[in-house]
């Protein structure tokens, strides 16, 4: 009786380790990021035009869970509030609050021609990253990056066109654009400009590529027009902070490395449990 209760204890402890053990590969299957340490990610964004001063840029590592911005549909309230008048303040907020923004930050001033701004966010490897910013001297241009997948290491440059968020009448007229642009370039009508949507103006459209200025009431090609692309996007991979020794996984970690403790404790489990069983299978039932 002893014996079969043995081998009964051997199966049971090894059937608990092999459910543990599949449960932790699931779990580490379901999240590409699992069990990785953050990695600190310096985002530049360089302004390669000759008349178009950028806004204090709006940066965030995410999930597939949110997408900022997509061409060919239309743009986000959020977006809107920058690509027309901007404004940060909506789409920032919408990124402190999501659940699938893993880091969010912005710049202070606006990136004037000829000049960059860096911008730190920290993600694990594999994590997106979309930037997004307003060309100011336009009634609803922006640019920036969509949904950029996050090297472990090392540098990656994109280049990006101007982008009209397809919400505004292109006016080219300095009383439908916020007031910095005629400060910035240095050209005005003396039109107090704004920084609201104007309904009357309101387009309805999608996110496509910008048709340019065309040298409308007030914007000139030769003061406020560009070539594209408008911007480059260089993001650069600081080395990963090593990973805890010992104990139990920090405050705040990732499942993935729960995940990881109970695949090691499910092996010992099977390996007590096959022990146990190949014990009572060499000595004879009485």
């Amino acid at each position: 009786m002893q014996i079969i209760a043995l081998r009964k204890y051997a199966v049971a402890v090894a059937a608990v380790g092999a459910v543990a053990t599949v449960l932790a590969i699931a779990g580490l299957a379901a999240s590409p990021a699992a069990g990785q340490q953050n990695v600190t990610y310096n985002v530049t964004i360089e302004n390669l035009t000759s008349g178009q001063p950028f806004t204090p840029p709006v940066v965030a590592a995410h999930t597939s869970g949110i997408d900022v911005f997509e061409v060919g549909q239309a743009a986000s309230p959020e977006v809107l509030a920058i690509a027309e008048n901007g404004n940060n303040d909506p789409l920032v907020a919408l990124l402190g609050g999501s659940a699938a923004v893993l880091d969010s930050a912005s710049g202070t001033a606006p990136v004037k021609p000829g000049e960059s701004a860096t911008i730190t966010v920290e993600a694990p490897a594999g994590s997106l990253l979309s930037v997004v910013f307003m060309l100011i001297c336009t009634n609803d241009g922006f640019s920036g990056v969509d949904s950029l997948t996050l090297l472990a290491s090392g540098s990656d440059t994109v280049d990006r066109d101007a982008y009209d968020a397809g919400t505004e009448n292109n006016t080219e007229d300095f009383a439908d654009i916020v007031p910095p642009c005629q400060d910035l370039i240095g050209v005005s009508s003396g039109d107090a400009g704004t920084g609201e949507s104007n309904a009357a103006l309101a387009e309805g459209g999608v996110i496509t590529a910008h048709a340019g200025i065309q040298g409308g009431t007030d914007l000139t090609v030769a003061d406020h027009g560009w070539t594209d692309p408008v911007a480059r996007i260089t993001v650069v991979a600081e080395a990963a902070a090593l990973p805890d020794s010992g104990g139990a996984p920090p405050a705040g970690s990732s499942g993935g490395l729960w995940a990881l403790y109970l695949s090691i404790a499910g092996a010992a489990l099977l390996i007590v449990g096959g022990g146990a069983f190949f014990v009572a299978s060499r000595r004879p039932v009485r």
